[in-house]
């Protein structure tokens, strides 16, 4: 559900904000089993049940960096949210959702710079991208819009969105194209290129448009 997801982003920010936790539950010295214990005594009741036995079960595994664990619960949290979406008939929208929100920002440098950048408080990033978003866009979006501008994670915003909808796509078994066009496409030349495309590659196609205005006739 969507807030099973949340609930494990907001482990990974536990785990994000000390270098200690980090190691504990990582640490190859210790027993899997005192690991996980640790685990469910700091969660406690603080979570769903469900987010205190994944949060175990990952704390028996052997990590060769103590960041990989974060980094495999955030992966999770992600998918998550990407199955709310897909119960409620809206894992299409979420991908629309992060591919026009990464064409806005591709064409914003500013504010792709400003929603990417460590000297800006986490606080000041999200509100931007609320008011980037106004509301228009699927719970799931927001929620996974929100994490990646407020917990940077040393990667960019536009990488991480691309990866979301990657995973989103990969949910529905497609292959996701990502078209630039000088002007938009009708819709019966969408549907066009969308069928040309499913034939070349054997898979059902999903076709996002993006405008380019200095693609000299032609699409890429």
């Amino acid at each position: 559900s969507l807030e099973l997801g949340e609930q494990r982003f907001a482990v990974v920010e536990a785990l994000d904000g000390s270098t200690s936790l980090r190691r504990a539950l990582t640490d190859p010295t210790r027993s899997s089993e005192a690991k996980a214990q640790l685990a469910e005594n700091l969660l406690g009741s603080q979570v769903n049940a469900d987010v205190v036995a994944l949060v175990a079960g990952l704390a028996r595994s052997r990590w060769s960096d103590d960041r990989d664990l974060a980094e495999a619960l955030e992966e999770t949290g992600t998918t998550a949210v990407l199955a709310a979406a897909e119960s409620r008939g809206e894992l299409l929208r979420v991908e629309d959702d992060l591919f026009r929100l990464g064409r806005i920002l591709a064409g914003e440098r500013e504010l792709r710079v400003a929603l990417s950048s460590d000297q800006i408080p986490a606080e000041r990033r999200t509100g931007l991208v609320d008011q980037l978003l106004g509301g228009q866009v699927a719970p799931e979006s927001q929620v996974l819009v929100r994490r990646t501008v407020g917990a940077l994670r040393q990667r960019s915003v536009t990488s991480r969105l691309a990866r979301i909808a990657e995973l989103a796509a990969a949910r529905r078994r497609r292959v996701v194209a990502s078209v630039l066009a000088a002007a938009p496409l009708t819709q019966e030349q969408v549907e066009r290129l969308t069928t040309i495309l499913s034939r070349i590659y054997s898979t059902d196609v999903h076709v996002n448009v993006g405008i380019d205005p200095s693609i000299v006739g032609g699409l890429r």
